[in-house]
């Protein structure tokens, strides 16, 4: 039977934001820490057999350990958001089939949410998380000169994103052969031309980011929670 693992991406997400919050992911957010949320989400979903945790240093380590799923593995993280995955990878026990990959600066994961990216990744290999881009977007070439791109092709993509482990590993393990730095674990899929399924998100799935970005996640988790005593 295959197991799945869950990597929690603490690590980075620890830069202040303008002075005013000195840890994103252990910021407080409707009576608790932002971590916390992502974390919870996973457990009720069911979907992991174990985690890791990667952290940014021992001190917050020490904090998130507190809100860490069971079994984690706490790993700490490295220079760049890629080496901290490549880190979380290496200690993945043996028997590990697939792996969800989530940034704990996006608190508003849903548990059903994971359970349908765990149905699709054990058919597709690979599947992200996204939302359709409905902005007109505008490439700037230069000298004033605009490009028009076909916003009907565009996606933003989300985490968590979600592979075969042995397809992921050998992602990066390429984009690190080729010196490539990356932006989201898709891109490291993508180097070896493999298909990647898109789960279309309805609900706001933002990342904090900014201090007013802390505000706005309250108010989503106020009205879900509203809309829920409502149904």
């Amino acid at each position: 039977m295959s197991r799945t693992a869950v990597i929690l991406l603490a690590a980075g997400s620890g830069r202040r934001m303008q002075g005013t919050v000195g840890d994103k992911v252990l910021a407080p957010l409707h009576g608790r820490p932002v971590f916390a949320h992502s974390a919870a989400a996973f457990i009720e979903s069911g979907v992991a057999d174990s985690y890791v945790v990667v952290y940014r240093d021992q001190r917050q380590m020490m904090e998130l350990s507190a809100y860490a799923p069971t079994p984690s593995i706490l790993v700490r993280g490295g220079r760049e958001r890629q080496d901290s995955v490549m880190q979380a990878l290496a200690v993945l026990p043996d028997d590990i089939a697939h792996v969800f990959i989530h940034d704990c600066a996006r608190p508003l994961i849903r548990p059903e949410q994971l359970v349908a990216l765990h149905k699709i990744v054990r058919r597709e290999q690979a599947v992200v998380l996204a939302h359709r881009v409905t902005d007109t977007i505008k490439e700037h070439r230069g000298e004033g000169r605009l490009r028009t791109l076909d916003r009907s092709c565009l996606w933003a993509m989300e985490t968590p994103q979600v592979f075969a482990r042995d397809l992921i590993v050998r992602g990066y393990t390429t984009a690190a052969r080729r010196q490539l730095a990356l932006t989201d674990d898709a891109a490291a899929v993508e180097l070896l031309n493999q298909p990647v399924a898109l789960l279309e998100n309805p609900h706001p799935n933002p990342k904090l980011t900014t201090p007013a970005d802390l505000d706005w996640l309250e108010y989503l988790i106020t009205r879900a929670g509203n809309e829920g005593v409502r149904e």
